[in-house]
C-alpha cells in the first residue's frame, strides 16, 4: 500500500456510495483476502441470480438476464472445476487483496462482471461505475444489497461507488489497491495512470478496441432460421449501440453468392431493427458525418439493398485498412468488405482488433491464424460476441486476480 497523501474525509463528499458505506471504505485496509470460489461467495451469487431472475424489471434488460445466468452456481462450478488444482500440487491460491475496478461508460452491466470475477477470485472489491445513471446498475445494486443481508460476512468485499473526474479520489483508491482494473479505454487509462499504485500492485487495462464479423455467403444462405441469425447479430451490435468493443463494425464477406447473401442478411437484420430499435436524430447525423469523412479517404459506396432508413447504414469499402476505424460509427453503421482470401483482413486487424464474430466454418481462419497476428483475442460465432468469459482481451482474469503460495 502506498502512503496515501489524501485523507478519505477530504474526498468523502465527492463520492456517492451505492453499495457499502463511507465507514466501511475506511476499514478495508484490515479485511483479509479469501480463497477463490469461497463457498459463501458461490452461494451469494447463486442467490443473487435467483433474485434478479425473479424480478419483472429484469425481463426488460437482456444484459441483466445474461449476467444472472452467468452467476448461477452451475455456471460458476464449471469455472471452479477448470481452475482449482487438486490437493498435493503444493500450490495455494488466494485473492490478491483490494481490487479497484474502473468500469466503462458504454456497457452498463460490465461493472457487475468485473465485480463477480474479483469476488470469485477472493478479493475485496471497490468498483467505480459510470456517472451515467443506467437502470441496469440500479437494478443489480438493489439486488446485491438485498442478498447481502443474508451474507453479512461478505459486506466488506463489495463496494460500489460513483464519482466524477477527480484526481484526488483516483489517488486515494489507487494507493490502496493491490490490483487496478481499468475498463474505460485509452483516455481513462491515461487519466488513471496519473495516480500511482503501490510498487507490488498489478494492473489490467482494457484499451480501445474494435471488432469484425466474417460471413461465408454459402454457409449463411444454407442457414434455415435466418431470423434467429439476424436476432443474434442484432444482440451483438444494436443492444449496445455498437459501443461495446465486442460489437462488429466491419462485416467481411467471403465465398461465392455474396451479393445474394448480403441482400438476404441485411433485409433480415432490418426486419429486427424495425421492430426493436429507435434512433435519435443526432445518431443519424453522426452516421452521415462518418460516411463523408471515410469517403474522403476511401472508395466507398452506400449499399441500397432493402431500402433501409437511417437505422441501418451499410457502407461498402474497397481495400480498407485498420485506419478506417478512425471513422467508425455506431447505432447501426457498418462497413462492408468483400475478400477473396481470408488473409486479406490482416490489414484490418492490427493490434486493436478484439473479436471476430463469424458465420460459417471456423476452420476458415486457420491460414489467418498461422500467418501470425498482433491483434484478435477471440473468434466466436455471431451471437456470442458479448458473452463474458474469464479469459478476456487476452488476459486470464482468474490468474491475474489471484496470487499463489508455493508450499513444498
Amino acid at each position: 500500500m502506498l502512503p496515501c497523501l489524501v485523507n478519505y474525509k477530504e474526498i468523502q463528499d465527492s463520492v456517492s456510495v451505492l453499495v457499502g458505506s463511507h465507514s466501511l471504505i475506511q476499514g478495508l485496509f484490515h479485511i483479509k483476502a479469501l480463497q477463490p470460489f469461497d463457498k459463501n461467495v458461490v452461494n451469494f451469487f447463486n442467490d443473487l441470480s435467483k433474485v434478479l431472475l425473479s424480478q419483472k424489471r429484469t425481463k426488460m434488460f437482456s444484459d441483466i438476464t445474461t449476467f444472472a445466468f452467468w452467476i448461477r452456481k452451475a455456471s460458476i462450478k464449471k469455472y471452479q472445476e477448470k481452475y482449482q488444482e487438486p490437493d498435493g500440487t503444493g500450490k495455494r491460491y488466494f485473492g490478491r487483496g483490494r481490487v479497484f475496478h474502473i468500469a466503462p461508460s458504454n456497457v452498463p452491466v460490465n461493472y457487475a462482471y468485473s465485480l463477480a470475477v474479483g469476488l470469485l477470485a477472493g478479493n475485496i472489491n471497490i468498483v467505480r461505475v459510470s456517472s451515467k445513471d443506467f437502470e441496469q446498475v440500479q437494478i443489480i445494486n438493489q439486488a446485491i444489497k438485498q442478498v447481502l443481508a443474508d451474507y453479512p460476512m461478505l459486506v466488506p468485499y463489495i463496494t460500489v461507488l460513483r464519482y466524477g473526474h477527480c484526481k484526488k479520489v483516483n489517488d486515494y483508491f489507487s494507493a490502496m489497491a493491490d490490483l487496478r482494473v481499468i475498463w474505460g479505454g485509452d483516455k481513462t487509462i491515461q487519466e488513471l495512470r496519473q495516480s500511482p499504485i503501490p510498487v507490488r500492485a498489478g494492473e489490467i487495462t482494457f484499451a480501445d478496441r474494435y471488432s469484425l464479423a466474417v460471413i461465408n455467403a454459402e454457409d449463411y444462405l444454407n442457414i434455415e432460421d435466418k431470423e434467429k441469425t439476424a436476432r443474434d447479430f442484432y444482440n451483438d451490435t444494436y443492444l449496445t449501440d455498437q459501443n461495446a468493443c465486442t460489437s462488429p463494425r466491419i462485416v467481411v464477406w467471403t465465398g461465392s453468392r455474396i451479393e445474394e447473401a448480403k441482400e438476404v442478411f441485411w433485409e433480415n437484420l432490418f426486419g429486427v431493427v424495425q421492430k426493436e430499435y429507435t434512433i435519435q436524430p443526432v445518431q443519424a447525423v453522426d452516421k452521415l458525418t462518418n460516411l463523408y469523412l471515410a469517403a474522403c479517404k476511401y472508395s466507398c459506396k452506400i449499399s441500397s439493398e432493402g431500402g433501409f432508413d437511417n437505422r441501418l447504414v451499410c457502407v461498402q469499402v474497397e481495400n480498407p485498412d485498420r485506419n478506417i476505424m478512425e471513422y467508425k460509427g455506431n447505432s447501426g453503421y457498418f462497413y462492408e468488405y468483400i475478400c477473396s482470401d481470408i488473409c486479406e483482413i490482416r490489414n484490418l486487424i492490427g493490434n486493436r482488433c478484439q473479436t471476430i464474430g463469424y458465420i460459417g466454418d471456423r476452420t476458415m481462419f486457420t491460414s489467418l491464424l498461422e500467418s501470425g497476428l498482433q491483434g484478435v483475442d477471440r473468434i466466436v460465432p455471431v451471437g456470442k460476441t458479448m458473452d463474458f468469459d474469464l479469459i478476456w482481451d487476452g488476459y486470464d482474469l482468474y490468474y491475474h486476480m489471484t496470487r499463489i503460495i508455493k508450499v513444498l
